[in-house]
């Protein structure tokens, strides 16, 4: 991994199981997860407590005129970042003072930044955030930039969350089907011990983002709340199964998505009523969700669903009428839902500190296991 030169000797992140903080900013635009756990970046050992921060509905639009693109170096630009960071910080600070820690007793902090534009055929993935700003502002180092390395050798840079996924999962019955519901969907196939791949992950398409903006645009709500407005309306199988038709679908894993690539799908919807309209997109996410089945080496005994699709009554009925096994949430396993991703990048920092793999040919693309990310140390 790059590393930030500082006064910490990075020693001192060996031989010893590490307490960190991880932080996850999700394509839903809807706040900060944060969470600790102590990993010695193989298993998970000890869970600390864990919180989400609310993005105030001011700031989402800030952050929202920055997808699709680089930020630029302007200052309305460079202040979002700044505030971004700042409130990762903050998110940091709440954490410590609710579980009464002090930065000092913090190894690191994975920091995986808001996520404006993913474009791994074209080699790019930005995340934005301020590494160095938030070790200075925490007194903590930390680790970002995850993604990049594995775009630039040819991978998908996402998702990165499988090698968590089969940590956590070590002891459970497989095959097991790892599903993350958040504004993108991605499965994590996790096979019996010795098989090969024992680990596959991809992008299996579009999660709540579609929706959570249909809802939005013609309802006032941030979302589906429970997955009410789906349920009383009527799924259009026509527009659904041409939507699945696209190239995307076809292609083999692993394979990811930006935020925005089925987005023209919301025109499409523009003329039925939001209850339809819900109810559409919400079986297209599903059935993408079937689809997947397809190319996996054998069918899961077990899906576990995290991200906020698993708080969706009617995706997770659609899912279950659908998947033949049975369809739970993450909290059947004994795992922390809301915050399964921010733990992942407090793993992940774990791990990149350590030289070891983040990533696999079987999970993002790239050509050799690889690790990545970019360490700063305050001061």
């Amino acid at each position: 991994m790059e590393r930030d030169k500082g006064k910490i000797a990075t020693d001192a992140f060996e031989h010893r199981p590490l307490r960190a903080v991880g932080l996850m900013s999700g394509t839903s635009l809807d706040g900060i997860d944060a969470a600790l756990l102590t990993s010695d970046g193989e298993r998970v050992g000890t869970f600390g407590p864990a919180r989400t921060t609310s993005y105030p509905e001011e700031f989402r639009g800030r952050l929202r005129r920055l997808l699709g693109r680089e930020p630029a170096a302007d200052a309305d630009d460079l202040a979002v970042v700044d505030e971004l960071t700042d409130r990762h910080a903050e998110a940091v600070r709440l954490l410590l003072t609710e579980a009464n820690l002090a930065p000092g007793d913090i190894d690191l902090v994975g920091f995986h930044g808001q996520t404006v534009l993913h474009r791994p055929d074209q080699r790019r993935t930005v995340q934005i955030g301020c590494g160095r700003r938030l070790a200075e502002t925490l007194g903590i180092p930390v680790v970002c930039d995850f993604r990049s390395a594995d775009v630039k050798a040819g991978g998908q840079g996402a998702p990165l969350v499988p090698l968590y996924h089969a940590a956590l999962a070590q002891d459970l019955p497989r095959p097991l089907a790892v599903l993350n519901i958040g504004g993108v969907a991605n499965i994590t196939w996790i096979g019996e011990k010795g098989s090969s791949p024992s680990v596959l992950a991809f992008d299996t398409g579009p999660g709540n983002a579609l929706l959570d903006d249909f809802v939005s645009a013609r309802t006032g709500r941030p979302c589906d709340v429970g997955g009410a407005l789906a349920a009383a309306g009527r799924v259009d199988g026509t527009r659904v199964m041409a939507w699945l038709r696209h190239p995307w679908f076809r292609r083999p894993p692993p394979k990811s998505l930006d935020r925005d690539d089925f987005r023209f799908v919301l025109d499409a919807v523009a003329g039925l009523s939001p209850a339809d309209g819900a109810a559409t997109l919400t079986a297209f996410s599903a059935r993408a969700v079937t689809l997947a089945l397809l190319a996996l080496p054998d069918a899961p005994r077990r899906w576990l669903v995290g991200g906020g699709g698993r708080h969706n009554n009617a995706l997770m009925r659609m899912l279950g009428d659908q998947l033949g096994a049975p369809v739970e949430p993450v909290e059947t396993a004994g795992w922390r839902g809301d915050v399964l991703e921010a733990e992942a990048f407090a793993f992940l920092a774990v791990r990149a500190v350590r030289g070891l793999p983040l990533t696999l040919p079987t999970t993002t693309g790239v050509a050799h296991p690889l690790t990545g990310g970019t360490l700063y140390l305050p001061g």
